[in-house]
């Protein structure tokens, strides 16, 4: 008996394939943080709001002693619960409200990384977003068979570092695929 793998793609990048034209998902990368038989959550990546982590702070009511983590980008992680926060990072630490994508990597919703990222003692790497995209049951492996989404490994340089406009056509390149050279139309014969 074969047993279904349960996190298959947690922990891989979801890339937009250039024919896909929803205007929520068209030309992302999303980090998928958790995928299941249940379905799948990630963040989108490669969208940076017109925001800074200082109006988050200032909304919280959470004090910004390390001026640097006020100018942090914030990113639109996806629509789904736009007004709430996530903090991709590296080390996983020790937050309230963590999951562990992978053994280096974490997801974390709760306050104290925010306090502690405010006062300079947050994870070496981090990636803030509000939102996420969310797939129900078999949505994601369907969306992936109809060829609106490549997956493949991740890169934490592109996750943390690569300036977000760069992140899309870098996700695919780790794979060998040049999305300028993809035809936006499906090719089945």
């Amino acid at each position: 008996m074969i047993q279904q793998r349960e996190n298959l793609l947690t922990g891989q990048f979801l890339i937009a394939m250039p024919a896909l034209e929803d205007p929520n998902f068209a030309q992302t990368v999303t980090y998928l943080c958790q995928h299941s038989s249940e379905g799948a959550l990630g963040i989108i990546i490669s969208r940076p709001l017109e925001m800074r982590l200082a109006e988050i702070l200032e909304s919280m009511e959470i004090e910004l002693k390390d001026e640097k983590a006020g100018d942090i980008p914030v990113f639109w992680g996806g629509p789904v619960q736009p007004e709430r926060g996530f903090v991709i990072h590296r080390p996983v630490g020790d937050w309230q409200g963590t999951l562990a994508v992978s053994d280096d990597i974490g997801l974390t919703t709760s306050r104290d990384i925010l306090e502690a990222i405010a006062q300079g003692r947050g994870p070496e790497k981090l990636l803030i977003s509000l939102g996420y995209a969310g797939w129900g049951a078999g949505q994601l492996e369907r969306e992936i068979l109809e060829n609106a989404w490549l997956n493949g490994p991740a890169s934490e340089e592109i996750l943390f570092d690569l300036p977000a406009p760069r992140r899309w056509k870098a996700a695919a390149a780790l794979m060998g695929v040049d999305l300028d050279l993809m035809s936006s139309q499906a090719g089945h014969g």
